[in-house]
């Protein structure tokens, strides 16, 4: 049975009951509006269930899509966040720490790690370095004029490191064919020389790829036209001090085929006082010439692979024990 029809029933139970009692007492009692009143209830109740059935069948209905909880709006310049880092690190400062005996910086010195052994006693100048209980190092990277250097008989050398509160000591062995040694002054390096390049302010400009006033080019002349004959240490670096040095010690010997060379440098030539675990940039060298004829550097070997003069960070690092 269906909505429509109980109501149906009910509207005409109502009428006749209403007809009814109009015909027998002429008006309504309070129990026949009690009654009405109660069907009336009834039926406007079925009426609004009825109504509300159909206009929400009739409803068309509504789909709610998902409101994002956060949107942006693209403004017509992108705009691009990276990552922030957690730490971060002052590159380049005023003072570069040093690194390890095997830096591994950026600006990490490529010419090798030296130790230079406290002399209580100091050495005996007279070129040979028999005495010398410290670590001999090798120079024998060619770093200039290699289609003029033949083999390790023309030229090679090799080097032992020492200090007292006075002096840097260096004694030189170069295996050299032939001395020849015609040139002076500026020109000291047109024969067979020794180089001695130095950074007296490590810390202080360790990062720095020129040279400054505290970098030091030093020459030894083992002597002119040969060992026995003048001796001379010439600056080169600092140009303020260039200049032929009369401070700077030197002893020479020569054997066949063999030059060897003590050199006794004042500290107070490079303006420094030692210390024990003092760092300086470092690098020795030698140059040779085998034409008697004529002042030329003919090539070069060094204790530095990378030797560029100009730049210190391809010198090697002495450490001062």
């Amino acid at each position: 049975m269906t909505k429509k029809f109980v109501l149906f029933t009910i509207i005409s139970m109502v009428i006749l009951s209403l007809a009814g009692c109009n015909l027998m007492k002429g008006a309504p009692t309070s129990e026949t509006n009690a009654v009405s009143t109660m069907v009336m209830q009834t039926v406007q109740a079925e009426l609004t269930q009825a109504a509300f059935q159909t206009a929400v069948s009739n409803l068309t209905p509504i789909v709610v899509t998902a409101v994002p909880t956060n949107t942006s709006v693209p403004s017509s310049t992108p705009i691009v966040v990276t990552a922030v880092p957690t730490a971060t690190s002052v590159v380049n400062t005023a003072t570069p720490v040093v690194p390890s005996a095997t830096p591994t910086s950026p600006y990490a010195r490529t010419g090798g790690s030296f130790t230079a052994a406290y002399l209580g006693t100091a050495p005996k100048m007279d070129g040979i370095w028999d005495e010398w209980t410290t670590t001999k190092y090798p120079a024998k990277y060619v770093v200039y004029g290699r289609n003029d250097w033949k083999d390790e008989a023309d030229l090679e050398g090799s080097f032992r490191v020492g200090w007292n509160n006075n002096y840097l000591y260096i004694a030189f062995k170069m295996i050299d064919d032939e001395y020849v040694q015609n040139a002076t002054g500026a020109d000291l390096f047109k024969g067979d020389s020794i180089e001695i390049l130095l950074d007296t302010d490590l810390n202080g400009d360790y990062a720095s790829e020129q040279l400054s006033s505290d970098d030091f080019q030093i020459g030894i002349s083992p002597g002119k036209p040969d060992v026995n004959g003048t001796r001379e240490a010439y600056i080169w670096y600092p140009s303020s001090r260039a200049g032929s040095n009369s401070q700077i010690q030197i002893a020479s010997a020569r054997s066949t085929g063999i030059t060897r060379v003590e050199v006794a440098i004042p500290w107070s030539v490079l303006g420094i006082t030692p210390s024990s675990g003092m760092r300086l940039g470092f690098a020795a060298s030698a140059s040779d010439n085998d034409n008697k004829t004529s002042n030329v550097q003919q090539s070069m070997v060094s204790s530095s692979s990378t030797r560029i003069l100009t730049n210190p960070i391809t010198w090697g690092i002495l450490t001062l024990k």
